[in-house]
């Protein structure tokens, strides 16, 4: 892919060309503190990041953040103004990270947890936990046998 110049990340339109298969976008307000959201709290690594811009990782998937200012003519920017509650009814999962931890982060950074750390009937623990924009990230590990 061609790089632009930005620490050796591709192009837009190369990226863009690049990707397959199956993409999440979210709109945010300010990308910096959604990286810092999800790679403090959820450990997500950030493989690219500007101001305007960001990739994210876990467990070989990727997905993008996008700012508001940034993400030219999209129609959802009609639906996301001051006050409005993005993403509700939608949950984020990322299996392999502990919701225990996630949560004791998401508290010690002023974060809200939805729901405290708890053993599913569908055989995970889990957490819900609130990033900076509303969206819920719910980490989970399989539960203990028993």
């Amino acid at each position: 892919m061609a790089e632009d110049g930005k620490g050796g990340f591709p192009s837009a339109d190369a990226y863009g060309r690049s990707l397959k298969g199956f993409g999440v976008n979210i709109l945010v307000r300010d990308v910096a503190r959604s990286v810092a959201f999800l790679s403090e709290v959820l450990q997500v690594e950030a493989v690219y990041a500007d101001r305007d811009f960001a990739v994210c990782r876990h467990n070989g998937h990727d997905w993008m953040l996008h700012s508001d200012a940034s993400y030219h003519s999209n129609p959802l920017l009609a639906l996301t103004g001051d006050g409005t509650i993005r993403g509700a009814g939608l949950e984020l999962r990322l299996y392999g990270i502990d919701p225990d931890a996630a949560a004791a982060r998401a508290e010690a950074a002023g974060h809200t947890v939805l729901q405290a750390p708890a053993d599913k009937p569908h055989g995970l623990r889990e957490a819900f936990l609130v990033d900076p924009d509303g969206y819920v990230w719910v980490p989970s590990v399989e539960k203990a046998a028993g």
